[in-house]
């Protein structure tokens, strides 16, 4: 199988700690990988051999056998998306979205969070793919009382990898003025800067999480509309997040960003792409304190 390592050098400390990696006992410390996806679009199989920009590239299969491995290399994975799982290929007009959920159920994805296209069959459509997922589905800022989906959304979800606490939240896009109200119903949108800044401190001062990440599907930034609710925003108006993991936009980004919070502190912003071409990877060690360091990679399917 083809596939292109980008970026393999990109090393930051996330904890002032001001140490390299080199100078590091990686076996004293504790790897957390985190793989994600966003945007994937119903994207089934490869691109077509004679795609003029991707040919042979994609698809499930090939993800899979990428994850595979990296699981095997170090079991304390996780595999994130940012949403918009469904429409963009006949198998979404067809199942209505059971192959894209039973797909990533046997990827054992771990968590995804909602986009606006994950509401193009309505969220009764929605809904009715639930039982063909077998990952947390997580929403932080749509309340779903009063309809279908009620208490079946997660707010966030804590997962525990070799005593490492590691908080995952969702924040989704406005739905007005981008999905029919026909579809998404009785769904309220709730701002995403406040959410999170609450969202994130239960997270770090009651769950005591030791990395908190964001899946956004918020959009990375918008250049003509600067002030918009955005990744690069998010970032910048909160101030307990370490990783933001971004979807909407469809951003090919070679490394991630790193922004300053509200406390000073760094955050990591990634994307990667869409249509299941590219797997992001971040993988943090974590010393003996706790303290982090991170190192990235973008994977071509």
């Amino acid at each position: 199988m083809n596939r292109k390592a980008f970026l393999k050098n990109s090393l930051f400390g996330t904890a002032g700690i001001g140490i390299a990696l080199n100078n590091l006992s990686c076996d004293s410390m504790k790897r957390i990988t985190i793989l994600h996806t966003n945007d994937i679009h119903s994207h089934i199989e490869p691109f077509s051999k004679d795609h003029s920009e991707f040919p042979n590239k994609g698809g499930f299969e090939r993800r899979s056998t990428i994850i595979n491995k990296i699981r095997k290399e170090n079991p304390n994975t996780l595999l994130l998306d940012a949403g918009d799982i469904f429409q963009g290929t006949p198998y979404f007009n067809f199942y209505g979205g059971e192959i894209e959920f039973k797909l990533m159920s046997m990827l054992k994805y771990d968590a995804v969070t909602i986009g606006n296209h994950d509401f193009d069959n309505g969220i009764d459509g929605l809904e009715k793919q639930l039982p063909n997922a077998k990952f947390d589905i997580i929403s932080s800022n749509y309340d779903f009382t009063n309809t279908v989906l009620g208490s079946k959304i997660n707010d966030y979800k804590i997962y525990n990898k070799s005593g490492i606490k590691i908080g995952v939240f969702g924040l989704g896009i406005e739905l007005e003025g981008l999905v029919s109200k026909e579809l998404y119903k009785e769904t309220k949108y709730l701002d995403p800067i406040e959410i999170a800044n609450d969202t994130t401190k239960k997270l770090k001062e009651t769950e005591n999480c030791d990395l908190v990440i964001c899946l956004s599907h918020l959009g990375y930034k918008y250049e003509k509309f600067p002030n918009r609710i955005c990744d690069v925003n998010l970032a910048k108006e909160t101030k307990d997040i370490d990783l933001i993991i971004g979807g909407h936009t469809h951003t090919f980004m070679n490394e991630p960003l790193i922004t300053y919070n509200k406390a000073g502190k760094k955050v990591l912003i990634n994307q990667a792409g869409c249509f299941g071409l590219y797997l992001g990877r971040i993988d943090f060690l974590f010393d003996s304190n706790n303290n982090k360091i991170f190192n990235s990679n973008l994977l071509m399917i």
